[in-house]
Parts: structure tokens; C-alpha cells; sequence
């Protein structure tokens, strides 16, 4: 696991607060050198800091940073998960002239409104973490969420293993329908339970999809679930969001710790769910890596260049073969949790509390 952690690191290194709804961060950084003017400015629309706390407490610095590295003009905003001020943050952002666009869509539909009204402006378009279907984004830039989704299934299977669970009943509480990514996590985990399931080592529970990755509504689906079907034995749950909400659900009825929980996105509640024992494990997706690798290739537009690309997405709505940047995710456990800390995704103080020094100790976090 340490190597590939480390991997991550060294590849963030060679790539180089929370808002109210709409709230916006712009850098006033001059143009570095290239094809870019001093005026010109990149624009990017984060989604929500609801479903997952990454994108405001990871994201938004990671960018900012490598945009102020980079000396450029930017302007950081945040929809909030509403989809009529996605499109009114786009419109006047185009509308103030910038000349890339980095986001991260609601839904692709939304996301391809968008992305009309900045092609025809003649602004090109990075999709950022998650692809917009039908879109025609000019660059997609995340990590290979197939393969997220498999590690999440071997965590799942790993952590009910080392229970000596017989024949466990799982549960699935799935990303939101409308977010491609969602679908690729399932595809993941899918291919690792399905076996299991036709071979009748496990058995197959509830398994639902949350719209909008609805934190409340998520905690709800999987009270319903556990109502409908007590001996849940283990949850994959798609991401640290959902997880906790699962998490809270099993608290109330003193399940947790005894019930395998999975997460995604290596938040600090998360990360802190695992050094107690509640969650089994997470996905690490280093969003400074991640973060560096959108803000260098939305500098190479705006300078005129073309950017550098290292795989291709397949738009399964029109076979579109988009140009992409995608990193490779990592497995957390208990015994690397260290391993985000030092990669600089999260600090020790935010996740090591008075009421988990003990924990972090004993976890290896100095």
C-alpha cells in the first residue's frame, strides 16, 4: 500500500474554507510566460460541500495552489448542488471572459449546457473528476473509477474475511444515479461481489442507488434496509459520505464495529471512522495530485498549448474518445491511514483529536 501512496506523492510533486452558496475564490496572479495574457483567466465550478467535504477541504487549495504556482488569474466557485446557479456561476463566468473552464458536473445534462454555451464562446472545457456524457468536453481529467470500485470490493471482502463472516448479507448503497463515476464505482465493486454472490459465499442484500449522493437521504435508504433486512452483515457504501450516514444508522442500533463499512475520498471523518474501527476502509484519491494534474492542463489551454494526456475516455453515450488524465487510486486500511497525512491530502491535527491520540498512536501516526 505504502508504494503506492508514495507513487501518488511523488506524482503530485512532479505536477508540480468553506463558502456560502455561491462563494468564489479568485486568484489575482499575473500571467506566466506563453501565449496567455495578463487579463486572461481560467474558471472553475465545484459541485457541492455536501456530498463530500474533499471539495471544498482538498480541492479548491489544490487548484489555487497550482494556479498561483502556475501565475495565472483564476476564480474558484461553488454551485452548492444547485443546478440553476451551475449554469448562472457559467454563464457569468463566460460572460467575464475567461478562457478555460474546469468542472465538475451535477449531472450531465447540466453539465452539457454548459459545455454548448462555452464551445460556442470558443472556451474550451475540462471535465474534472467526473465525465459529462454526451458533453464534449475537450479533456477529462480523475482516476480510474473502475477501479475504485474494485478496491472497494476487495476491502469489503477483505474486512468480512478477517471477521470469519460465513455467508454474509451485503448491502450496496450506491452513488448517485446521474453521476457517471457512480456507475463506473458499481462496475468496480460489482465485478468483485458478483462471484461471491453466484457462488453463494455471500449473499446478495439491499442494493440501492442515492440521488444527488444525498447524505440525509442515504441515511434513510439504509435504515429502510436494515429494517427490511436485519442480518446485514457488511455494507459497501460508494463513498465516506454515504459510509458515515450508514455508520450513524448502525450506531443507533450499537451495530458499529461489528458491521463492515466501506467509504471513498480518504475524508477526515472517514479516516477518523477507520482509526475507531467503524469503517473498514477507503478509497484514496489524492486530490492535490489530482487537483495539480487539471490546473496544469487548463495553463496549457490557456497559454495555447496542447495538453498532456497519458489514457482516453470512451463516452459510452456517443463513443466520443475524449483525451485524459487519469491517476490511480489506493486502498486505506487502519495500518496506512499515515500514508494520507503524509501525502499532504489531510493534516494530523484534523484528523488525530485529543479523543483519538491514542488511535493515531497506535496507528503508526507520528
Amino acid at each position: 500500500m505504502r508504494k503506492g501512496i508514495l507513487g501518488l506523492t511523488a506524482a503530485t510533486a512532479l505536477l508540480l474554507t468553506s463558502v456560502a452558496a455561491c462563494g468564489d475564490d479568485s486568484g489575482d496572479k499575473k500571467s506566466g510566460d506563453g501565449g496567455a495574457k495578463a487579463t486572461d483567466k481560467i474558471g472553475v465550478i465545484l459541485p457541492d460541500s455536501k456530498s463530500s467535504d474533499r471539495w471544498e477541504t482538498q480541492d479548491r487549495p489544490a487548484l489555487a495552489k497550482a494556479f498561483d504556482a502556475a501565475g495565472v488569474k483564476y476564480d474558484i466557485q461553488n454551485a452548492q448542488g444547485d443546478k440553476n446557479a451551475f449554469q448562472t456561476i457559467a454563464d457569468q463566468m463566460l460572460t467575464s471572459g475567461v478562457k478555460v473552464l474546469l468542472i465538475v458536473n451535477l449531472d450531465s445534462g447540466t453539465g452539457k449546457a454548459v459545455i454548448d454555451k462555452a464551445t460556442a464562446a470558443g472556451v474550451p472545457v475540462i471535465d474534472y473528476d467526473r465525465p459529462t456524457l454526451g458533453g464534449g468536453a475537450k479533456y477529462y481529467v480523475s482516476y480510474d473509477n473502475v477501479k475504485v470500485g474494485k478496491l472497494q470490493g476487495e476491502g469489503l471482502v477483505k474486512c468480512l474475511t478477517d471477521k470469519g463472516v460465513k455467508k454474509p448479507i451485503v448491502a450496496e448503497l450506491n452513488g448517485s444515479p446521474t453521476d457517471n463515476n457512480a456507475t463506473l464505482f458499481k462496475e468496480g465493486y460489482d465485478s468483485v461481489l458478483k462471484p461471491k454472490y453466484d457462488s453463494g459465499e455471500f449473499v446478495k442484500g439491499p442494493d440501492q442507488s442515492v440521488p444527488d449522493w444525498d447524505n440525509a437521504k442515504g441515511g434513510t435508504i439504509f435504515e429502510q434496509m436494515l429494517t427490511s433486512t436485519p442480518k446485514i452483515a457488511g455494507v459497501l457504501a460508494a463513498n465516506d459520505g454515504l459510509g458515515g450516514a450508514a455508520l450513524a444508522i448502525l450506531k443507533k442500533q450499537k451495530l458499529n464495529g461489528t458491521v463492515p463499512v466501506t467509504g471513498q475520498d480518504a475524508t477526515v471523518p472517514g479516516l477518523q471512522s477507520i482509526l475507531t474501527g467503524d469503517q473498514c476502509m477507503t478509497v484514496f484519491k489524492d486530490s492535490v495530485a489530482e487537483g495539480t494534474a487539471a490546473a496544469n492542463l487548463a495553463v496549457s489551454l490557456l497559454k495555447g498549448e496542447q495538453g498532456k494526456t497519458n489514457a482516453t475516455f470512451t463516452d459510452p453515450t456517443n463513443k466520443a474518445q475524449i483525451p485524459a488524465q487519469l491517476l490511480d487510486p489506493v486502498a486505506i486500511y487502519k495500518e496506512n491511514v499515515k500514508d494520507v497525512i503524509t501525502a499532504g491530502a489531510v493534516t494530523k491535527d484534523k484528523v488525530c483529536t485529543p479523543e483519538l491520540a491514542k488511535a493515531c498512536t497506535d496507528a503508526g501516526i507520528q
